[in-house]
């Protein structure tokens, strides 16, 4: 069934890392906003690497664009089942280039390999900007406990976030 992305990018004009995933989960879309699920460890990453909590999404609106990251999802519409990437198809794609070219975006990274694929496949042609494929922070990516995801998402510490 058609489902549409219902959640604004995040993101200014000072933002310089960007972070894609495919598309919003049932819990995201319910929740209008990125990673909503509880099971999913995207905000817990964060929390772990800049030692903090984040409880609310004015926290984490706050959070993103003080440390000039921007979070968006390759697609803007698609027929997926429930929350499964796997099910993913007639994808319309969302304008990641204009995000680009109204920013400072230097580095994409993207939450998964359906992310990336995607990214691949639709964006990367455009923006002709490679991407950084980082472990997918969803609760369905079993083999990656919190820890392991945790050091690879240290990644990003490389860039000057403060």
């Amino acid at each position: 069934m058609k489902q549409y992305h219902n959640i604004q990018p995040v993101y200014n004009k000072d933002s310089y890392l960007l972070i894609l995933g495919s598309f919003p989960s049932v819990k995201s879309r319910e929740g209008q906003f990125f990673y909503h699920h509880p099971q999913n460890r995207f905000w817990k990453i964060f929390e772990q690497l800049f030692d903090l909590k984040l409880q609310t999404i004015e926290d984490k609106k706050a959070f993103l664009l003080k440390h000039h990251i921007a979070v968006w999802d390759v697609i803007a519409s698609c027929d997926i089942v429930g929350s499964s990437d796997s099910s993913i198809e007639n994808v319309l794609v969302n304008d990641i280039n204009s995000l680009i070219e109204e920013t400072s975006i230097e580095t994409i990274y993207t939450n998964g390999k359906k992310a990336h694929q995607l990214y691949q496949k639709y964006i990367f042609p455009v923006t002709q900007k490679e991407d950084i494929c980082l472990p997918s922070t969803s609760p369905a990516n079993a083999t990656y406990s919190l820890e392991k995801l945790i050091e690879s998402w240290r990644l990003l510490l490389n860039h000057d976030l403060s």
